[in-house]
């Protein structure tokens, strides 16, 4: 019999290897998003200013409940608990996906505190303490240089990460080795790495955006429409590299400008994560 798909990110998840992820943690957003076959979700602090506006009524008890139980604290760290506790509340939503994709999908993203990206012991410290909030967490962690240094190490005490910030193929490169040292470094110890999912994030949109400004800003003239490919063609050349060289971190293309930045990567074993 065949499927009724619910439009044409359902069928692309059904039909392809290409998964997607909901671009937030929205409550209402998620839900909608999973019974049109989404297997993630990502959250960072923009995000949550954003669910915040929208979904107020569901946590606004909440806000108020942490300030009471932590009268020392300040605005940042009632804003971090709070951002925990969204990515924890997403988690439970994605459960029924993580068990039904034996660990190896249904995780919701959480980002480290972007004031420690030169500081890779805190990034680590931190990526620990998230993968500690729920079984499907996924942890943002920027691509810095101490950041790199902070992916292979959080990979080695068995955090699923998410490297962000990413917008070329040296990066890509770069967070895909790191990621292998780090398997390599627990597999050497005998401990698992079956369950063992990372994401590599290319922030396509954004280098569209960036080429763009440098074309403007040094004059340079471009046929028109040949800059909002960029993103797609370095997203490629990542992809045939990550399969020829065998690493086991998947690609994730975000940031979206246009519908080429999802429709180019269908029937490809990536990670789209799609605004609502």
């Amino acid at each position: 019999m065949a499927i009724a798909f619910k439009g044409r990110l359902h069928e692309t998840a059904m039909t392809t290897p290409t998964d997607y992820w909901n671009d937030s943690c929205s409550v209402e957003e998620l839900t909608y998003a999973i019974e049109r076959g989404a297997v993630g979700a990502t959250t960072n602090p923009t995000i949550v200013l954003g669910v915040l506006k929208k979904e107020m009524p569901l946590w606004k008890d909440r806000i108020r409940a942490i300030i009471s139980e932590n009268p020392t604290w300040s605005e940042a760290e009632v804003t971090w608990k709070l951002i925990e506790e969204m990515a924890v509340k997403g988690a439970e939503i994605l459960r029924s996906v993580f068990e039904r994709e034996k660990h190896m999908k249904g995780r919701i993203s959480i980002q480290t505190n972007p004031q420690f990206y030169r500081n890779a012991d805190a990034i680590v410290a931190q990526a620990v303490h998230f993968n500690s909030l729920a079984p499907n967490i996924q942890v943002k962690i920027p691509v810095t240089f101490a950041g790199v240094r902070a992916i292979e190490e959080a990979t080695y005490r068995g955090v699923n990460i998410n490297a962000t910030v990413n917008f070329t193929v040296p990066q890509c490169l770069t967070v895909a080795e790191a990621v292998e040292r780090g398997l390599a470094r627990r597999e050497a110890e005998g401990k698992s790495t079956a369950e063992m999912a990372p994401v590599c994030t290319m922030m396509i949109g954004r280098l569209d955006d960036w080429l763009q400004a440098v074309a403007q800003r040094d004059g340079i003239l471009t046929t028109p429409g040949y800059l909002n490919w960029a993103g797609i063609a370095c997203f490629k050349k990542c992809y045939g590299l990550f399969k020829e060289r065998g690493y086991r971190a998947r690609l994730l293309a975000a940031a979206y400008r246009h519908h080429l930045h999802w429709s180019e990567f269908i029937g490809g074993d990536v990670v789209l994560t799609i605004p609502y």
